[in-house]
């Protein structure tokens, strides 16, 4: 299973960060009303590390994934029309993958913003493709954010996702299409026995020509004969 890991080795889950009751501790209050920081609870502030995704591996997951959808969608109860990804999720993928995935570092954290343009849909109609990627297990996402300093004051800013695009034998309810059996030897491709020497020396149309096809074969010893006796005859006659 795919996995984030940060500089300090750690993987796996988030700790959340002290947003929620941080200044209320500082104060002494029992619980502190609204965030320190308007970031997401779960972001992390660790540096995150992909794993490379060779692009004809992408290609094939992308492949995969538009088999997925035209599967769920045959599936799919009368007056649906999308499948277990949907149109959305789709133009989601294409660009995450042809637009912004990094193939030899893996590296992936557009926004939602840069992922609606170049899929050509509104971010509303992203956020909804994200989620219907994450549901069918097609994608995971860690929330980023960033330690600054205003004023001598300690902030955070909340930085892009950073996504991985997972494998298909994570996807929930996806079934691999079965690979083509290997061709037989009667297929195209395989070469016909040769004929021998006894055959060639029978399709022969002139005594030289029959004489010469029955010593082809060094192994074979009744063919040798033959040609022996041939040559004899051969040279009596001449």
């Amino acid at each position: 299973m795919f996995q984030f890991q940060f500089t300090d080795g750690r993987s796996g889950g988030f700790a959340p960060l002290p947003l929620g009751g941080f200044l209320g501790q500082m104060l002494g209050e029992g619980k502190a009303t609204r965030a320190a920081w308007p970031v997401w609870k779960d972001s992390t502030r660790k540096e995150v590390k992909f794993a490379p995704l060779p692009r004809k591996q992408a290609v094939k997951l992308w492949h995969r994934a538009r088999r997925f959808e035209r599967m769920t969608r045959a599936a799919a109860p009368k007056g649906r029309q999308d499948g277990a990804l949907g149109r959305n999720g789709l133009a989601v993928l294409h660009a995450l993958i042809f637009d912004f995935l990094n193939y030899a570092s893996g590296a992936l954290y557009p926004s939602q913003e840069g992922i609606a343009r170049a899929a050509n849909i509104s971010a509303r109609s992203v956020a909804r493709g994200l989620a219907k990627l994450k549901a069918a297990g097609v994608l995971n996402w860690v929330r980023r954010c960033a330690e600054e300093w205003i004023d001598g004051r300690f902030t955070l800013r909340q930085q892009s996702n950073a996504y991985a695009i997972l494998p298909d034998t994570q996807w929930r309810g996806y079934t691999p299409e079965p690979e083509a059996p290997p061709p037989t030897g009667d297929t195209w491709g395989a070469r016909p026995p040769l004929p021998s020497c006894l055959e060639e020396a029978s399709a022969a149309t002139t005594h030289a020509a029959r004489i010469a096809a029955l010593a082809l074969d060094p192994h074979d010893a009744l063919a040798l004969a033959l040609a022996r006796i041939g040559t004899q005859i051969a040279a009596k006659k001449g």
